[in-house]
């Protein structure tokens, strides 16, 4: 399957290229660096249009907080991306992309990919994802060797490395090697979208570990 025969699929890069194209980058030169570098790559990709590789999702103990999540997301500008995600839900691998995950993230955490070398859509130029949260959750400090990462909080509220509070339709940039820690709120859980640019080696081979400082 192409990307141009998946009309769900093609509302869901879309929308977040709409995120990218209307988000603000609060006058911070870096983040309006990596906002176009985004929107230009993945527009590229669009044009590509690369395989789809769709197959029965899997879920984690954490996707119990999903539909919540969605749901949130209503009244803000991310609800329409909410909606794509909705439409290909069942499609998704959610993973946790660590060979040992601390025992109290088991329930309260997950990723699922939605482009890149591995898939659901193809592509070696870009990796765009989405990252679960339940209520209440610390995730470990760690960093990406070679990659620049962005998140959009599509809903709920997180803070990252205890600076500042980022409500839906908020960004976070993470230069590559950057050190950072993600708390989310008491009571709803927390859904983001990320982008992670760099060389396609980076992209390819990037290994998910936990660091300490």
């Amino acid at each position: 399957m192409k990307l141009s025969t998946e009309p769900y699929w093609q509302y869901l890069l879309r929308d977040v290229l709409e995120l990218y194209q209307s988000g603000s980058a609060g006058g911070s030169a870096k983040i309006r660096s990596h906002m176009a570098e985004v929107r230009r790559l993945l527009g590229k990709v669009i044009d590509d249009d690369p395989a789809v590789q769709e197959e029965e999702g899997e879920e984690l103990p954490v996707c119990v907080h999903l539909d919540r999540a969605l749901s949130n997301a209503v009244g803000y500008r991310t609800a329409r991306l909410a909606r794509s995600i909705e439409g290909v839900r069942e499609h998704l691998h959610w993973k946790y992309g660590y060979e040992k995950v601390p025992r109290g993230l088991t329930r309260k955490y997950g990723y699922a990919e939605i482009l890149g070398p591995t898939g659901p859509v193809v592509s070696d130029r870009i990796i765009l994802g989405l990252v679960l949260f339940g209520p209440k959750t610390t995730y470990p400090g760690h960093s990406h060797k070679g990659l620049t990462e962005s998140y959009v909080c599509i809903s709920g509220h997180t803070s990252e490395n205890d600076v500042g509070v980022y409500a839906p339709g908020s960004l976070i940039l993470n230069p590559p090697g950057h050190y950072h820690r993600i708390t989310t709120a008491d009571r709803e859980p927390c859904l983001l979208a990320y982008a992670w640019t760099g060389a396609r080696e980076s992209l390819v081979h990037q290994k998910m570990t936990f660091s300490r400082k």
